[in-house]
């Protein structure tokens, strides 16, 4: 048993030490951190130092990383914005993936490489990118909301609905008939969709409003997990993609007050998982393979990507897609994708594919992925020299950059009701359930979240936000955030709630734009009503409180520079006076 647990951490320490050692050094070559990952695996793999070795299981367990990511995908976005998306789901992707999967076969005939029902399915299976890897890119160079990132998204989606009539077609293309009755798969799967779309609506708000009830961190984290597994393991059950069942549950939760909060606590397992997957890819390299037929390799590969750039290309340019994006997604979108290894797989199984077949494809597909960056930075360059004609850009109409409202309580609804009445996006962020109940009996929209903590501002947009609010009732809590955020983002406009005056005097030393004291207006605003009742001038009065003001001031930078106890004469210090 100890040997069994010491050869695991040795393994599992290889897999650390290996992303650990790639990825800075790619990054820091501008190279980005997939291609590290993949590098990872074709030196520590068993065609480089023989360090590890290619697993089903850890294979499987790595797929998990792809799931995750589709289903953090998926809280962002929203029912209304996925309808608003179809007709590039089902035109542009339904396009792409029939003319490249027809003219892919197309090649495998003329060159009388394979039959043609396996070329049909070699086709179609190379006809699908890589979901992981586009994605994870576009996120990591915070593209994935632009046109060409929802151009992108489109055409995967459509992928992933895809795969079911694909691994339909195996068996019967293969002469060994099909598995089980097609009319009753659909269904199914159409039925378990239904369920989950329900369940999900109805359902998954409440468990979670019950779990963050509790108050615990790690149950709210487990809960969100359990869902994401059980939704991909009901979806694929049905025969579709467990990653497709992973987005759909996302996309229901995208409406949540707790989208922020979980996405905050999935995104670390989501990022480890993934660059597993992509140390998998680069372990079943078989370099063997390449060495001995590498003309076919390099040839397949670089004819691979720019096939499909090219038809990708041709395709959103006659969808109505600008050229500049136009080449961002042909170049995103042309490398193989991580589903042609299962399809070989089964191909495989089927004696539609030999064995060395089988080899090639999968070592092309990976060569393909390795290949993307180069292309993608090729794709931009060729992008921003295009003559910029400016029909991407947007008319009169377009919004302003949102407002974050850290803290929903006395302040931030007040705040929030004067700056959404005057036309600002608001995202409004609390982590006491009970704000959050209160705020939507009257029409408030407050994510689920711990303010304080920077993942959880980003996953708010606190990048594309034009002003950050700190309102929490917790002094830690309103400092922890505005030293996060000033280090991490120095040009956004910090506003923060200070809970007094030694609150401030803390506050000042950390950097915020603006600092409030919760109280001190409106005690000016009860000493304003107070003197005009009692007979004073509204001059006089005015006079008065901006005097409090000079002399207030004074005394808080004296307590800043000596302590608590300076400036304590000032508090007595009598006004100017006028007339009454």
């Amino acid at each position: 048993m100890a040997g069994t647990d010491s050869a695991f951490l040795v393994e599992a320490a290889t897999y650390l030490g290996a992303a650990a050692v790639a990825v800075p050094l790619f990054n820091r070559f501008k190279l980005g951190s997939i291609l590290g990952y993949l590098a990872a695996g074709v030196i520590a793999g068993p065609y480089g130092l023989k360090l590890l070795h290619h697993q089903e299981g850890v294979f499987h367990i790595a797929e998990l990383g792809v799931v995750l990511f589709l289903f953090i995908i998926g809280l962002e976005l929203s029912l209304s914005r996925l309808w608003s998306m179809r007709h590039q789901i089902f035109g542009l992707g339904a396009a792409q993936m029939a003319l490249t999967g027809v003219v892919i076969a197309g090649l495998f005939v003329s060159a009388n490489v394979m039959p043609i029902q396996a070329a049909v399915i070699a086709g179609f299976s190379l006809a699908f990118s890589s979901t992981a890897f586009a994605l994870q890119w576009l996120k990591d160079r915070g593209e994935l909301n632009t046109a060409y990132g929802n151009q992108s998204f489109s055409i995967l989606l459509f992928q992933d609905l895809a795969v079911i009539p694909l691994l339909a077609a195996v068996p019967v293309l293969a002469g060994v008939g099909a598995d089980g009755n097609a009319t009753g798969a659909t269904i199914k799967a159409l039925g378990v969709i239904g369920a989950v779309i329900i369940i999900g609506k109805f359902g998954l708000d409440r468990i979670f409003r019950l779990v963050a009830g509790s108050g615990s961190r790690e149950a709210f984290a487990a809960t969100a997990l359990l869902v994401v597994a059980l939704t991909s393991i009901a979806v694929a059950w049905a025969g579709l993609s467990m990653a497709l069942g992973a987005f759909l549950a996302g996309v229901l939760l995208s409406e949540s007050s707790f989208k922020h909060q979980i996405e905050t606590d999935i995104e670390p397992f989501r990022g480890l998982l993934l660059g597993l997957f992509f140390i998998s890819i680069g372990l079943g390299l078989d370099l063997g393979i390449i060495a001995e037929y590498w003309l076919i390799v390099l040839g397949g590969a670089l004819g691979l990507v720019v096939l499909k750039s090219m038809i990708l290309f041709m395709l959103c340019r006659l969808m109505g897609a600008n050229q500049k994006n136009a080449l961002r997604t042909a170049a995103t979108l042309s490398q193989g994708g991580e589903f042609s290894f299962v399809v070989v797989t089964l191909g495989v199984g089927s004696a539609m594919f030999t064995g060395i077949q089988a080899n090639l494809m999968s070592a092309i597909v990976t060569l393909s992925m390795m290949l993307t960056p180069a292309l993608v930075a090729i794709g931009n360059r060729m992008a921003d020299s295009a003559p910029d004609v400016g029909d991407d850009l947007l008319g009169p109409e377009a919004g302003r950059d949102h407002a974050i409202i850290v803290g929903f309580g006395r302040m931030g609804q007040i705040v929030s009701q004067v700056l959404q009445n005057s036309g600002v996006d608001i995202v409004a962020i609390d982590r006491n359930p009970q704000h959050i109940r209160n705020a939507e009996r009257f029409g408030f929209k407050v994510y689920f979240g711990d303010g304080s903590r920077l993942d959880m501002l980003m996953n708010a947009g606190a990048a594309e936000a034009q002003t950050i609010i700190l309102c929490m009732d917790d002094p830690e809590s309103v400092n922890h955030a505005t030293i996060a955020l000033r280090a991490s983002l120095p040009n956004v406009t910090i506003i923060a709630c200070a809970h007094d005056r030694m609150h401030e005097i803390e506050l000042r030393k950390l950097g915020p734009d603006v600092i409030v004291r919760e109280t001190l207006e409106s005690s000016i605003l009860m000493a304003r009503e107070a003197l005009e009742r009692m007979g004073y001038d509204d001059n006089v009065i005015e006079d008065y409180i901006q005097q409090f003001r000079s002399l207030d001031r004074e005394r808080l930078l004296a307590q800043i520079d000596e302590g608590p106890e300076a400036g304590m004469h000032l508090i007595h210090k009598a006004y100017s006076q006028k007339d009454k």
